[in-house]
């Protein structure tokens, strides 16, 4: 029995939530941020993925692979409370390492045992925690989840997609073939884009966006107290990214012409480069400016003296379906924003600049420096609040009573 609060939250479930990150991930993870929502009303498993051979003997020496053979060995608990309702599982089977394996029945033969192992492992928390008529919530995890519903028969089984994984060399392999299969035997399937939830109707009916939660409370100009002493001597207008510079997702042809373009305007990167951008002409141009890697608590002081925030994203299969967090950081500063144009980026159309090309790309700079004014701040950091954890939770709920619903 579905049961809600005053706040329309489905409360008092059971829900395991398998993923691709880790709960010790070092970076941001929607998996994790859901799960800390789920757990607001709810009992909550986060089950990390088990250790695999090939991690196991090539990272051994690691913190975090030490820990895991620790808890392997029994020497460390498998099963860690982290708050009233939630509790994060180290799986103590170990399964073999295939993505290199070409042949589909072999694969699959395989794969099988890898998810009887990890189904084990679930199955013995779920018994000590009491857990009842369970959902399972699988975050991108096409392989390891592949046969979970029918092992461990759960009341709901969802799988959500948040990004393009099919079209990454390690997941296309196989992943082509599979996360089709496993989107058609899911009860339903949530995206957190208008892109691939349309994708995942192509294998199931019950597909839904769901939108996309973002924590903005840092990113609050009334909370900047100061200027980083790296960027205060920097001239104005100042035209600013935040994020991972890395040119499978970034179009360094985009941010070439902006700079040589118009020298007079300051381009500005914080984030840790890949080996592509720190070989581009982008470091000879006396306009631009490459501050480094900054800490997440750092990152609104940097925004606050952008002039424009930027998002040029390469257009690939790997972007296309994207939703970018870092728009929703822009916009709750209050900040002009220019994006590439995607699908995605449609739900950004009336409080975002939307780019097709490197000149429009200037043009659209120009117009947001233009016609920046209070009112129209106040709108960006309007909407931005809006694409809570707990908006994007009651989604995905909203979805699941729809779906049973439909077969009552």
């Amino acid at each position: 029995m579905i049961v809600t609060n005053n706040n329309g939250m489905t409360q008092n479930r059971d829900i395991v939530v398998i993923g691709i990150q880790p709960w010790d991930i070092e970076i941001g993870s929607n998996c994790k941020n859901i799960a800390e929502e789920f757990a607001c009303n709810n009992r909550v498993l986060y089950v990390n993925s088990p250790l695999d051979r090939n991690t196991r003997q090539k990272d051994k020496l690691t913190p975090r692979i030490q820990k895991r053979i620790r808890i392997q060995n029994g020497k460390e608990p498998d099963l860690v409370k982290l708050d009233e309702n939630l509790w994060n599982l180290y799986p103590r089977g170990m399964v073999e390492s295939i993505n290199l394996i070409g042949n589909p029945w072999l694969y699959d033969l395989l794969n099988k045992r890898n998810n009887r192992i990890f189904a084990t492992a679930i199955k013995s928390a779920i018994e000590r925690l009491g857990f009842r008529d369970f959902i399972i919530f699988n975050d991108s995890s096409m392989f390891l989840g592949m046969y979970l519903k029918e092992i461990l028969k759960p009341e709901t089984y969802i799988y959500y997609t948040r990004d393009n994984l099919v079209a990454v060399d390690y997941w296309k392999k196989q992943g082509i073939r599979i996360e089709s299969q496993h989107m058609k035997k899911a009860d339903l399937v949530v995206a957190n884009s208008t892109y691939l939830a349309a994708e995942a109707r192509k294998h199931n009916a019950n597909s839904f966006y769901v939108g996309q939660g973002c924590d903005v409370t840092l990113f609050d100009t009334n909370l900047v107290t100061t200027i980083p002493s790296d960027i205060r001597d920097i001239p104005k207008p100042i035209i600013g990214y935040i994020g991972a510079l890395y040119t499978l997702r970034l179009d360094l042809q985009v941010l070439e012409h902006i700079a040589e373009s118009r020298p007079g305007w300051s381009i500005v990167f914080v984030g840790p480069e890949d080996q592509n951008f720190k070989g581009s002409r982008l470091h000879q141009l006396k306009n631009v400016y490459f501050l480094g890697n900054k800490t997440g608590n750092e990152l609104p002081s940097y925004l606050h003296q952008f002039d424009v925030a930027i998002n040029p994203q390469v257009l690939s299969p790997v972007t296309i379906g994207n939703y970018p967090r870092k728009i929703d950081e822009y916009l709750a500063m209050g900040k002009p924003t220019v994006a590439t144009r995607t699908e995605a980026m449609n739900v950004f159309a009336e409080f975002v600049y939307l780019s097709e090309s490197k000149e429009e790309y200037v043009i659209n700079i120009e117009k947001a420096l233009r016609e920046d004014n209070d009112q129209v701040r106040e709108k960006r950091k309007t909407f931005a609040r809006e694409h809570t954890w707990e908006n994007n939770v009651r989604e995905i709920f909203k979805a699941i009573d729809l779906v049973k619903t439909a077969k009552q």
